[in-house]
């Protein structure tokens, strides 16, 4: 395994007979960021432009949504974990029941109760092989990718799997190359000064070190910058075998999966001094220096598939893996440096800070240039869209896949407006105030239930006239609160999903169909 990045080479008649099949198909990358709130972006996710869109540069996020479409309303998980574990196989986090972040083998990440006892989660997370304990066995879309015959490369972070576990490596999920990918969850630093957190003799000295970079190590790159330069090498490498579609050459599979915009909030200095100049806090100034960076990326990415006649069949995706670090009991009280607003609290919280996403994608031919999709979608549903947008329409895997296809709403069709998307959160982030942690959730059509399993509180927002959530109507709408309960618990109960339980006598609490 080379320090730059691990590669498994592999050719076989079936795969070559699958390249050729595939080499009408369209290249695809998805390009996931870390922590990125709705509001961290200077493109408008909401009818009109807020504070913060002015605050933050992201021209190339606003060259992207030229391209194509732009989603309003694209939700994940509210931790990274899980969000990445249902971008992968397709499932629920209710059904994986990885529901927290993942680190060390058959340790929790959560926090403590002393009147709650959380469930035995999947720790260890998915998993490739069966009859991992405490895994979540599944077969991924990267898979399927690979066996149709696509070059599949992941750059940056994974973050599927415990340490040492097969689900921690992304080779063993179908990439034939990994960058950078491995159990972390965050980078030890973005600073190459640092070694990416290896000491001079590349001993780590954090298990959140990023590996296979020695070549940028001491060279003055951030780690965003980095992990860019290294995609784009790969991808020049790829292309330079068989630079012609007509020879057979494959598409590719790029996840281009940042750290960035994750803790800690180092300085990128190519954008630091000018948000200082501008007024901004340190702290501040950090954090959109960190986004700015991440732009440029895809600015880069952008260029090169420009530059090298590949952007006309390329599709790009652009997500996040939860909400932006806003945390606290509301999103009027976040950390100094960043909020959602006007979205309700942040990254580990079922409010919409928590979960709702900025999503862009462009599909040439097949996207409207400029257009915007007000319809809502779940991370999950990314599992059956690629394998679409890749002409894979049937395909066999052990888990049951949740998620449906967007396709038809980037083709310009209405979706299912009423279709119920659940959340399970039955655990306590580290970062979470009083009331965020430890609940369930349904969004269906413009309704919205927060469940907590502690208290057995029922929370219902209209989304519709009321974005911040900051307008309980359970007691006014008791007909709708009980429907959505009962859904949201039958939903619980088919998908297999764990619920904490009361330590004093051991007694599972409730459903929120129960309550």
């Amino acid at each position: 395994m080379s320090l730059l990045h691990s590669r498994t080479f592999w050719l076989s008649a079936s795969l070559l007979s699958a390249s050729a099949w595939a080499a009408d198909r369209p290249n695809i990358i998805l390009f996931m960021v870390d922590d990125m709130g709705w509001q961290d972006t200077s493109v408008p996710f909401w009818t009109q432009p807020t504070r913060l869109n002015a605050r933050y540069r992201t021209p190339n996020m606003e060259r992207l949504a030229r391209r194509g479409m732009k989603f309003t309303q694209a939700y994940a998980s509210a931790i990274s974990s899980p969000s990445r574990c249902s971008l992968l196989t397709g499932s629920n986090a209710a059904r994986h029941r990885v529901t927290n972040w993942t680190l060390r083998p058959g340790q929790m990440t959560d926090d403590r109760d002393s009147l709650i006892t959380l469930p035995a989660w999947n720790v260890n997370g998915i998993s490739p092989v069966a009859d991992i304990p405490q895994t979540y066995y599944a077969k991924s879309y990267v898979q399927l990718l690979r066996e149709a015959g696509y070059h599949t490369i992941h750059v940056g972070k994974a973050h599927w799997a415990a340490l040492g576990t097969p689900g921690e490596n992304p080779e063993n999920w179908g990439f034939d190359v990994n960058i950078g990918g491995h159990a972390g969850g965050g980078p030890a630093t973005y600073l190459s000064e640092r070694n990416y957190g290896h000491d001079d003799s590349g001993k780590p000295t954090s298990l959140f070190a990023v590996p296979h970079l020695l070549q940028y190590w001491g060279s003055g790159k951030f780690l965003t910058e980095a992990l860019t330069e290294a995609a784009l090498s790969e991808l020049d490498q790829y292309c330079s075998l068989l630079p012609m579609r007509g020879q057979g050459r494959a598409p590719f599979f790029l996840h281009m999966a940042h750290y960035a915009i994750h803790v800690p909030i180092e300085r990128d200095m190519r954008y630091y001094p000018d948000y200082i100049a501008r007024g901004l806090s340190p702290k501040e100034a950090a954090y959109a220096s960190l986004i700015e960076g991440m732009d440029k990326s895809l600015g880069d990415i952008l260029d090169w598939l420009d530059r090298t006649g590949e952007a006309s069949n390329t599709i790009i995706i652009f997500m996040s893996d939860n909400g932006g670090y806003a945390t606290g009991s509301y999103w009027r009280d976040p950390p100094l440096y960043t909020q959602n607003a006007p979205l309700r609290c942040g990254k580990g919280s079922l409010y919409e800070g928590g979960i709702r996403e900025p999503m862009i994608v462009a599909w040439p031919g097949v996207t409207r240039e400029g257009s915007t999709c007000n319809d809502y979608l779940l991370i999950e549903d990314f599992f059956p869209s690629i394998l679409e947008m890749a002409g894979i329409r049937r395909y066999t895997v052990p888990q049951q896949v949740d998620g449906q296809s967007f396709v038809p709403l980037l083709r310009g069709r209405k979706g299912k407006g009423n279709r119920p998307l659940v959340w399970n959160f039955p655990n306590i982030w580290d970062n979470c105030g009083p009331g965020i942690s430890l609940n369930c959730a349904i969004r269906s059509g413009r309704w919205k239930l927060i469940y907590n399993y502690k208290t057995c509180q029922h929370e219902l927002y209209d989304l519709s006239t009321d974005i911040s959530e900051s307008y309980d109507l359970s007691a006014t709408h008791p007909t709708i609160v009980r429907r959505l309960s009962r859904t949201l618990g039958r939903q619980l109960r088919r998908m297999g999903a764990q619920r904490p339980s009361r330590t004093l006598d051991g007694t599972p609490c409730h459903w929120p169909d129960e309550y």
